[in-house]
């Protein structure tokens, strides 16, 4: 059966970029260590500038740095839409005895909803969007197993943890890549022909089966793999995809600390 039209492997290996799209080039580590300062200091902030700020400067950093994709794009649009739909839930949400000064916008019987209110669930979604925007910098340029490699390379972390942890990611797309194949298999035997909500339960449940036993297939597979290669009996691996932490990698995090400390001097109300 042809593989031309399954879905591509989301861990694999990123394929190259021009120089100009750097953080596919940049260690994971340091894009998280670049905007972590950022998102934690957001927790606290209470006004509406600063979050703008910190929007613009992540979609600055993703929109130059990154490769353009149908994903990037979705989640660029629809970050602000969250923000909106948030910043309505939290004025909905918002104690009116803590906005009781305010001035009335909206009353509907015993229900009021107030500026202050309104003021404050846009504040709250657009914090809650600014770390977000922040943590897609790392998020949307970073493969699963460049970070674990980076976390057992630069962190010392324990290989056991982090090969483990790739490992488990590579089940993911294959069992995608399984569960597609045994969908083609039961339409080519018409076994689903049928519609409605009853028959698709019933062709979900009767792919359970045959997934389930690929996937202790390929655990045993995986398993006897490792143990072949020793896994686990030395204190150290060799590694056969470095991910070294250089010197780009600590000018990025300083730039982008230096800038988040910036923003917040500028921004944030520091007499309230």
């Amino acid at each position: 059966m042809s593989t031309a039209s399954l879905p591509l492997d989301p861990y694999a290996d990123a394929p190259g970029a021009s120089p100009v799209r750097f953080l596919h080039r940049l260690n994971p580590l340091a894009k998280l260590l670049g905007p972590a300062p950022a998102m934690v200091v957001l927790v606290f902030v209470r006004d509406v500038a600063t979050p703008v700020a910190f929007l613009v400067l992540a979609y600055a950093i993703v929109l130059v740095g990154a490769r353009m994709t149908a994903r990037l794009a979705s989640m660029l649009v629809l970050i602000p839409v969250l923000a909106a739909a948030m910043g309505l839930g939290f004025a909905l949400w918002t104690d009116p005895a803590h906005v009781a000064d305010t001035v009335p916008l909206l009353r509907l019987g015993d229900w009021t909803l107030s500026r202050g209110a309104l003021w404050t669930g846009i504040a709250t979604g657009l914090r809650l969007a600014a770390i977000i925007a922040l943590a897609l910098i790392a998020g949307i340029t970073t493969t699963g197993p460049d970070l674990a490699r980076s976390l057992v390379q630069q962190l010392r972390v324990p290989y056991r943890i982090g090969y483990t942890a790739i490992a488990a990611f590579r089940f993911v797309p294959r069992f995608r890549r399984e569960l597609e194949i045994i969908r083609q298999a039961h339409r080519v035997r018409a076994a689903g022909h049928l519609r409605g909500p009853i028959a698709a339960v019933g062709r979900s449940v009767g792919s359970v089966v045959p997934l389930l036993a690929g996937a202790i297939r390929h655990a045993e597979r995986v398993a006897l793999a490792m143990d072949a290669r020793a896994f686990g009996a030395y204190p150290d691996r060799t590694e056969r995809h470095p991910v070294p932490f250089r010197t780009r990698d600590t000018v990025f995090v300083i730039l982008l600390s230096a800038a988040s400390a910036v923003l917040f001097w500028v921004f944030f109300p520091w007499g309230l």
